[in-house]
């Protein structure tokens, strides 16, 4: 979100932006270091002119510094692009293809809200438009975003009868990996024998196929 900022030409604006950044590092560093001592102390001395250890830094004191209507309004700005890219991936959308955006039955937070972020969320969720509907828009990716439903029209960007044919597909394979998972680890003989952490791959792998098949599935209602 800052970099438009560094490249732009607002020096004042810049120089307020790099010396918040640089301190956030800071923080960061001081508050890793108990369980990263080395190379958080390594990063300390690289990282700027120095006069002392990152050691022997006094802990911070933060009371005062938060905001909670600022954590909640990025939240929703962040939830919003990550929605949008989660589903751009899902659907197959071209990394370089700008897509509208709708938000239909927003509140009137969440309009300031995408007025008020509305160049950030364009550029980072690579929109074409964003605007606010009544209705869904036909043959539109769907999410929902606290009241609101955040669609995505789809139509000429993506072919729906190619894109469904690729994630059933994805799903059969899905099942018949996970068929196999299962069949070792119901298998007695194969449980007393395998080492414990073929055992304990099994069972992960079978934990990401289920995640992998969910998001298949919700892709698939989104397209239907």
């Amino acid at each position: 979100m800052i970099k438009p900022i560094l490249a732009g030409t607002d020096e004042a604006q810049k120089a307020e932006t790099r010396a918040t950044a640089a301190w956030v590092i800071d923080q960061i560093l001081l508050m890793l270091h108990p369980f990263m001592p080395f190379v958080t102390e390594e990063l300390w001395q690289k990282l700027g002119s120095r006069g002392t250890w990152l050691i022997e830094t006094p802990w911070a004191d933060y009371k005062g510094l938060g905001d909670a209507a600022a954590d909640a309004e990025i939240d929703w700005v962040i939830r919003l692009v990550s929605e949008v890219r989660s589903v751009r991936a899902e659907m197959n959308v071209n990394a370089g293809a700008k897509i509208p955006c709708v938000i239909v039955n927003a509140g009137k937070e969440s309009r300031r809200r995408a007025a008020q972020w509305e160049a950030e969320i364009m550029r980072l969720a690579r929109l074409s438009s964003l605007s606010f509907e009544d209705q869904v828009p036909k043959s539109s990716a769907q999410m929902v975003l606290d009241e609101a439903t955040v669609a995505l029209p789809l139509e000429g960007v993506i072919d729906f009868a190619a894109e469904k044919a690729r994630l059933s597909k994805e799903l059969e394979k899905i099942a018949k990996d996970m068929a196999g998972i299962d069949g070792r680890l119901n298998n007695p003989g194969f449980v007393a024998k395998a080492p414990a952490e073929v055992l304990e791959e099994s069972r992960e792998r079978k934990t990401e196929l289920e995640a992998r098949k969910a998001k298949i599935d919700e892709a698939l209602k989104r397209l239907g």
